[in-house]
């Protein structure tokens, strides 16, 4: 991959990363401890507050993750390795990399 393309990559990622980190921010008080008065807040309310907080959860799980790949694509990246797949060694198709920059495989050893 010529160091043009890898350069675009490298900013992409980066901007992938600063999203990640505003959006984690940004919900870090939906995150946080339910903490409801038991005598003034009715029982559908509190339920209603922990699946808030259960899903606020679950989509920062999936941040952490997608923060993972995109940092393991920067090493990639930082290693001269970005756009080879890591079980095969055969080059990942361009458009492969365009749709996820994060893709650390090719087509073939992704299906298996």
């Amino acid at each position: 991959m010529d160091e043009q393309r890898l350069a675009g990559f490298h900013v992409r990622l980066g901007e992938i990363l600063a999203e990640l980190d505003s959006a984690d921010h940004e919900t870090r008080e939906g995150r946080a401890v339910v903490a409801l008065d038991q005598q003034s807040v009715g029982r559908l309310s509190r339920m209603d507050a922990l699946q808030q907080q259960a899903m606020a959860q679950a989509t920062h799980s999936r941040r952490k993750q997608q923060r993972l790949r995109v940092k393991a694509a920067l090493a990639r990246i930082r290693a001269r390795e970005y756009g080879v797949c890591v079980e095969c060694g055969d080059d990942i198709s361009p458009a492969r990399l365009d749709s996820d920059p994060t893709l650390p495989r090719c087509i073939n050893c992704t299906r298996g």
